[in-house]
C-alpha cells in the first residue's frame, strides 16, 4: 500500500485509570495535551489522511459550497425592533462574512452604524461577537467578542456620539454585559480559568481600571453557573444562578447598582423557576407544583415561594416553556404533543386565546419583544418546508401581518416538498415522534437514502426548523428525519427525565428503534440509512454504532462527547461538575457502572463499523478535542472493515465550528460530500 494512503497509526502509552477498584487502561490518554507537539502532529496527519480520502470530491465540495452559498441572500437585513426610542437591526452585504449592526432614532431616519463586524474580524482567523447592551441615555455601547472560540470574551465600550472606543478593555469575561440605569456602571460575568464555569459577577465603573472592579456575587457551588441580565421593565439587574435541576435569582435595583443583591427565592434542590417583572409584580414559571411547570405571580415585596399564587396550573399534557410579559398581556409558550403553541392572555379582560398554526410539524417562537406598553407581539414561524417568516400579531384585534419572509435565492417552491409527522414504537411501547421532509414524488420502496438526526439530552428539544442547506440533500433524493427521542423535552418533562441519569439508555434505544422503523416501513434500507449528531448527539452516534453498527452505512459525528467516564471523573475539565445531574456522578459506583456500560470509548470492540466522519475543534471548550481524537484512534485499531474512518480537526475553531456567514458552509459541504460519496452521487 502507498504510505501516503495508509491511515495514521496513533502511538499507544498505557495509562491505568482506577475507580471503585475497577481498572481501565487508556492507551491514548496522552492525546490530552494540546501543548504537546506530538499531539498536533497526529491531528495534522489525520487531517491530511481525511483530505486524501476525500480528494476525489474536492471539486464537488467546491461546487457544493457555491451551491449552498448561492441560496443565501447576500444583501439582506433583519426586521428593525424598537428599544428605548431607537430602532435596531443588522444587515449583511454581498461578499462579506459578518453582519453590520445599525440603529436609527424614532425621531429621524438617519442610520447610525454601531458595529461593522467585518472590520472587527479582519485580523483574526476566528471572530464571534457575543453580547451587547446600550446605556439608558443611548450614548454608550458595551459589546463582547471572542477571537479564539473558547467562549471567553473581552468587552469594549464605544461612545456612540463620537464613534470612538473608550480606552479600556474588560478581559476574560463570560460575554454577558449589562448597563445599570446610571449609564456608568456595567455588570459582567467571569469564568473559572480552569473549568470555564461562569461563577462570578462583577461591577465595572466606566473610566476605571478593571483591577478596581467590584465582585458583587460569587457562585461557590461547582454544580451551578451564573449569569446577569436586566429585566424587560428596566427596573432590576437580575443575577441568575442555575444547575441542571435548581434555580436561584437575586435582584439589584437598576437605579442603585451598588446595593446588595436580594435573593428572590433561595435555591432548593429540584425547584426550578424563572422570573419576569411587570409593574409591581413578578410572574414565575416554575415546577413547584407540577413537573410540566405552571405560571404563578407574586408582589415585589414578598417574593419567596410561599407567596406565589397560581395563574395557570400545571397540566399533564402541556409543558410550559416560557413567558413574554407586557403591561396588559401575557404570552405563554407551551408545548403540546411535541409542537409549540402560543397562548395570549389579556390581563385586563381576563380572556385568553391561541394563535392558530396549521403545518403538521413546525416551530414558532416569540422574538425581540422589548416594549412593555404595546398590543403588538412579534414571532418567528418556520417548518421543514417554510423558509421562515417574521410576523407581527395584534393581541387585541387578533390580526396578523407578515414583516419578512426569508428569501431563498434562486427560487424555492415549498409545494415541491412534503413534511410529515410520523411515530415509531419503541421497544418498551413508547411512541416516538419523528419529523420528516422529502421531495415530492419519492416512493416508499427502500431506495431513498435517508439521514436521521437527533440530540436527546439536557431536555433540549430539537425542533423542525427550515434549512436552505438541506435542499442539497433533498434535491438529490435524500429523506431527512429528526427523531424526537427521550432525553429531549418535546413530549413534556417526563420525556426528559426518562432519558437521563440511570434511564439514559432510553435515548439510544429510541434512536435505534426509529432507525429500524424507517427500514421496516421501506423508507430506506440498512445500505442507505445514515445517522448524524453533534456534542451529546455525538455521544448518541458513538453508542448506536457500538450497539447496532449494521443499521447504518455512514455516520456523521460532530464534536462528539464519547469518553464519558474519564471526562465525568475529571473535575478540572470545563463543565464536568455541572453535568452530574444530567449523567450522574461516577464517584458513585452505581453511576460509574451504568456510564461505563454505554460510554462509546469504553465499549469499542473488534467488529465492522459503518463509514464514519468525525469532526472537532482544537479549541473546543465544551467537548475537548482529545475525546474524538482518542475515539477515532481506538476504533481504527479495533475495526475489522475497510470502511472510511475520517477525523477532521479544525485547528482554529472550537465547539461551534468556523465563524462567519459562509465559512461554516465548507464544513457542511464536507459532510454532504461524504454522504454523496457513499451513495455514488457525483454531482
Amino acid at each position: 500500500m502507498n504510505k501516503a494512503t495508509e491511515a495514521p497509526i496513533c502511538k499507544t502509552e498505557n495509562k491505568v485509570l482506577t475507580a471503585h477498584n475497577d481498572e481501565r487502561i487508556d492507551q491514548y490518554y496522552w492525546l490530552n495535551n494540546r501543548e504537546n507537539p506530538d499531539v498536533i502532529e497526529y491531528l495534522e496527519k489525520e487531517n491530511s489522511y481525511s483530505n486524501l480520502q476525500m480528494k476525489s470530491t474536492d471539486k464537488f465540495q467546491k461546487d457544493l459550497f457555491n451551491e449552498l452559498k448561492s441560496r443565501i441572500k447576500e444583501d439582506d437585513q433583519g426586521v428593525p425592533y424598537l428599544y428605548n426610542d431607537y430602532y435596531y437591526w443588522k444587515k449583511f452585504k454581498k461578499g462579506l462574512e459578518y453582519p453590520i449592526y445599525l440603529r436609527k432614532s424614532t425621531e429621524n431616519s438617519e442610520e447610525e452604524t454601531l458595529l461593522n463586524v467585518n472590520e472587527m474580524a479582519s485580523d483574526y482567523d476566528f471572530f464571534n461577537l457575543g453580547d451587547y447592551d446600550i446605556s439608558n441615555d443611548n450614548n454608550l455601547m458595551a459589546y463582547s467578542y471572542d477571537t479564539l472560540s473558547r467562549r471567553i470574551y473581552d468587552i469594549k465600550i464605544k461612545n456612540l456620539r463620537t464613534n470612538n472606543l473608550l480606552n479600556e478593555t474588560i478581559e476574560k469575561t463570560t460575554g454577558s454585559v449589562v448597563f445599570a440605569n446610571d449609564n456608568q456602571t456595567i455588570f459582567y460575568g467571569k469564568k473559572d480559568p480552569q473549568t470555564l464555569r461562569a461563577y462570578q459577577i462583577y461591577i465595572h465603573k466606566i473610566g476605571t481600571d478593571q483591577s478596581k472592579d467590584i465582585l458583587i456575587f460569587e457562585e461557590k457551588d461547582e454544580t451551578f453557573s451564573c449569569t446577569v441580565y436586566k429585566s424587560k421593565s428596566n427596573k432590576y439587574i437580575i443575577i441568575n444562578s442555575s444547575s441542571t435541576v435548581s434555580d436561584e435569582y437575586r435582584l439589584i435595583p437598576a437605579d442603585n447598582p451598588l446595593d446588595d443583591p436580594i435573593i428572590f427565592q433561595k435555591r432548593e434542590r429540584g425547584l426550578e423557576y424563572s422570573i419576569y417583572h411587570q409593574n409591581h409584580k413578578f410572574y414565575i414559571v416554575t415546577n413547584k407544583d407540577h413537573k410540566n411547570f405552571s405560571v404563578k405571580f407574586c408582589f415585589e415585596e414578598n417574593t419567596d415561594k410561599n407567596n406565589w399564587k397560581d395563574i395557570i396550573p400545571g397540566r399533564n399534557e402541556v409543558l410550559i416553556e416560557g413567558l413574554d410579559v407586557f403591561n396588559d398581556f401575557l404570552v405563554v409558550s407551551e408545548r403540546k404533543n411535541g409542537l409549540i403553541q402560543l397562548q395570549v392572555r389579556n390581563l385586563k379582560e381576563k380572556t385568553n386565546h391561541y394563535i392558530p398554526f396549521s403545518d403538521p410539524t413546525y416551530v414558532v417562537g416569540t422574538s425581540s419583544n422589548l416594549v412593555m406598553n404595546t398590543t403588538s407581539l412579534r414571532y418567528v414561524y418556520t417548518s421543514l418546508v417554510n423558509s421562515g417568516t417574521v410576523f407581527e400579531y395584534d393581541m387585541l384585534s387578533k390580526k396578523t401581518k407578515v414583516l419578512k419572509q426569508n428569501e431563498i435565492v434562486g427560487g424555492y417552491n415549498q409545494d415541491n416538498y412534503i413534511s410529515e409527522r410520523i411515530w415509531a414504537e419503541g421497544r418498551d411501547g413508547t411512541k416516538i415522534p419523528m419529523s420528516m421532509v422529502y421531495k415530492k414524488g419519492i416512493k416508499k420502496d427502500g431506495s431513498n437514502p435517508t439521514l436521521l438526526y437527533a440530540y436527546g439530552s439536557y431536555g433540549y428539544s430539537i425542533d423542525p426548523t427550515f434549512s436552505s442547506n438541506r435542499l442539497s440533500l433533498l434535491d438529490r433524493g435524500f429523506i431527512f428525519v429528526i427523531a424526537h427521542i427521550r432525553g429531549g423535552e418535546e413530549m413534556g418533562r417526563n420525556w426528559y427525565e426518562d432519558g437521563k441519569l440511570l434511564k439514559k439508555k432510553n435515548t439510544f434505544f429510541d434512536f435505534i428503534d426509529c432507525s429500524e422503523f424507517l427500514i421496516s416501513e421501506n423508507y430506506c434500507t440498512k445500505k442507505n440509512l445514515y445517522a448524524s449528531g453533534g456534542s451529546a448527539g455525538g455521544l448518541l452516534m458513538g453508542v448506536i454504532i457500538n450497539l447496532n453498527p449494521e443499521l447504518y452505512n455512514g455516520v456523521l459525528a460532530h464534536v462528539p462527547f464519547v469518553d464519558v467516564v474519564t471526562t465525568m471523573l475529571d473535575e478540572s475539565i470545563p463543565l464536568t461538575t455541572g453535568e452530574y445531574d444530567e449523567w450522574g456522578n461516577p464517584n458513585n459506583k452505581e453511576y460509574y457502572d451504568y456510564m461505563k456500560s454505554y460510554s462509546p470509548y469504553d465499549n469499542i470492540k473488534k467488529m465492522d463499523y459503518p463509514n464514519l466522519l468525525v469532526t472537532t475543534g482544537l479549541h473546543d471548550s465544551q467537548v475537548q478535542y482529545w475525546e474524538p481524537a482518542k475515539w477515532v484512534a481506538k476504533i481504527r485499531a479495533q475495526k475489522t472493515d475497510d470502511n472510511l474512518l475520517l477525523l477532521k480537526t479544525n485547528m482554529k475553531a472550537g465547539h461551534g465550528g468556523a465563524s462567519g456567514r459562509f465559512e461554516y458552509l465548507k464544513e457542511v459541504a464536507l459532510d454532504y460530500a461524504f454522504l454523496f460519496k457513499l451513495e455514488n452521487i457525483t454531482q
